[in-house]
């Protein structure tokens, strides 16, 4: 199934001079959305976690039912003071000003392997925090992966684990 054939792009959302790749069409579709499933458990397979955890909040939709194909956990990554109790935070610079994400402080052992999962990658910093907020914790990431890369921002240059997609863009 060619799942480029599932994703809408959209020009000038949110802002002018921006193409969004909406991915609503392939999640509204059922057999795209599992062969979508079926290709991104056989990239996590290999990293062998223990938990997956999706970054706030189409990562989300990617890394649940990943996490139940897989009998694995799942553990939200999500912005500030959108999770309940104690909480580690990670703050990140951004190109103009910070931005801060957390976990719970229960959601990950020392020394779990964690796998990281979101819809797109585009400059790699929120990717590369939520890693960095894992590793504060005690896990180990083993990796990463979603489903849309936009190789043009050159986002994998700013990660250092192994991130795996399953489309390109080059603008």
């Amino acid at each position: 199934m060619n799942l480029r054939e599932h994703i809408r792009p959209i020009p000038d959302f949110p802002t002018p001079g921006i193409l969004f790749y909406d991915i609503s069409p392939l999640l509204a579709h059922p057999g795209a959305w599992q062969a979508t499933v079926e290709r991104l458990s056989d990239i996590v397979r290999e990293h062998k976690p223990d938990v997956l955890a999706g970054i706030e909040s189409r990562g989300f939709l990617v890394a649940a039912p990943l996490a139940l194909k897989l009998n694995l956990g799942f553990v939200m990554v999500r912005k500030k003071g959108k999770l309940p109790g104690a909480t580690i935070p990670y703050t990140y610079d951004l190109e103009y000003g910070s931005d801060t994400i957390e976990i719970q402080s229960d959601a990950v052992a020392r020394g779990q392997r964690v796998f990281l999962l979101d819809d797109l990658l585009a400059t790699g910093g929120t990717m590369n925090a939520a890693a960095k907020l894992l590793g504060s914790a005690g896990a180990v990431v083993t990796g990463a992966a979603c489903i849309i890369e936009l190789t043009f921002l050159k986002g994998r240059e700013n990660l250092d684990i192994p991130i795996d997609t399953l489309l390109a863009y080059d603008s």
